[in-house]
């Protein structure tokens, strides 16, 4: 029979494997620590913990504050972070794919978003693998909707305006509108806005309160032009490195965030809204003209967007619009 000291002496060594065999994986993320997107990548990362019995640390970096937000993407294909978020479709520039969630008009509620993504994820999936990333979950925005700083009734009123462009979608937006576009992302907004570095921009109501843009402007139009996505990903490298129920655990655990992250959307959308009111800011649907003007953007853009993204771009649409 083993004696104490003994026991005391083996249980001691496994916890020590155990340490010595835990990894650390930093995820930055380009959300403030508030914003729901962080605080569901915070759960996951808990989940994953407790899944793997700490084998798997994940520490999250909210806000930008390891890697800003259009560098979190190279960062983890490049094995600087094993994990990260992005807003996906801000790299559409590399492969039309990635800004499947971003087609105005084409899917503007949380129902048509999942049927899209369900339409597109193998895809986009694929197109993360040939990029040496790991699908691992993705949670959308609200419906998305116009903030500027004056009334605007029609695509005129929006002529010459500095807007906020985080996408090529908002870039093109800013073309057809004959805004003039300019690059900033979300950490830095508020000081875009109050120095007049940009004055207008499209995106839900979570980035609105979490700006405070009623400090600087003052009408949001509701169009809910399209609901992008905040995708959680994995160095491929990092994830082939994990044993079976590490992958398991990771996937797991995505997909309940997931689950959780679109919940927690839905529930956000109206008090967003009904906290912009609050704060002194003109909030309503747009204008019959505006909206016209607008949808006919949209078609537009589906088009461009068709013609620029395959065979698998095509076949993602068609499955979604049941053709």
């Amino acid at each position: 029979m083993k004696t104490t000291a003994t026991l005391m002496a083996t249980a001691a060594l496994c916890l020590g494997a155990t340490a010595l065999s835990a990894e650390t994986w930093d995820m930055p993320m380009a959300y403030p620590a508030t914003n729901y997107h962080s605080e569901n990548g915070t759960a996951f990362a808990s989940c994953v913990r407790d899944a793997t019995q700490g084998a798997i640390d994940i520490v999250v970096h909210a806000g930008g504050s390891l890697f800003a937000g259009n560098d979190i993407k190279r960062a983890v294909q490049t094995g600087q972070a094993p994990i990260g978020e992005r807003l996906l479709s801000a790299h559409a520039n590399e492969n039309p794919l990635f800004g499947v969630d971003s087609i105005p008009f084409l899917a503007t509620s949380f129902d048509d978003s999942d049927k899209l993504w369900a339409a597109a994820k193998d895809a986009v999936a694929a197109a993360l693998d040939e990029q040496n990333l790991v699908y691992v979950y993705s949670v959308p925005w609200p419906p998305q909707g116009f903030y500027f700083k004056k009334e605007v009734n029609s695509v005129a009123d929006m002529a010459g305006v500095k807007f906020r462009a985080y996408n090529a979608a908002t870039a093109r937006i800013a073309e057809l509108a004959g805004m003039v576009p300019v690059q900033i992302e979300a950490a830095e907004l508020s000081q875009a806005l109050a120095t007049g570095v940009a004055e207008s921009f499209i995106s839900s109501g979570s980035t609105g309160v979490d700006s405070k843009v009623w400090e600087s402007l003052t009408h949001f139009y509701d169009v809910q032009a399209w609901l992008p996505r905040n995708t959680i990903f994995v160095n491929k490298d990092s994830f082939n490195a994990l044993d079976d129920a590490g992958k398991a655990a990771l996937m797991d655990c995505g997909a309940k965030a997931g689950a959780a992250g679109e919940a927690r959307a839905k529930e956000l959308t109206d008090q967003y809204l009904k906290t912009l009111a609050e704060n002194g800011m003109t909030v309503g649907g747009p204008s019959d003209e505006l909206k016209a003007g607008l949808q006919g953007f949209g078609a537009t853009m589906t088009e461009e967007w068709l013609a620029s993204a395959g065979d698998a771009g095509r076949a993602a649409i068609a499955a979604y619009r049941g053709n």
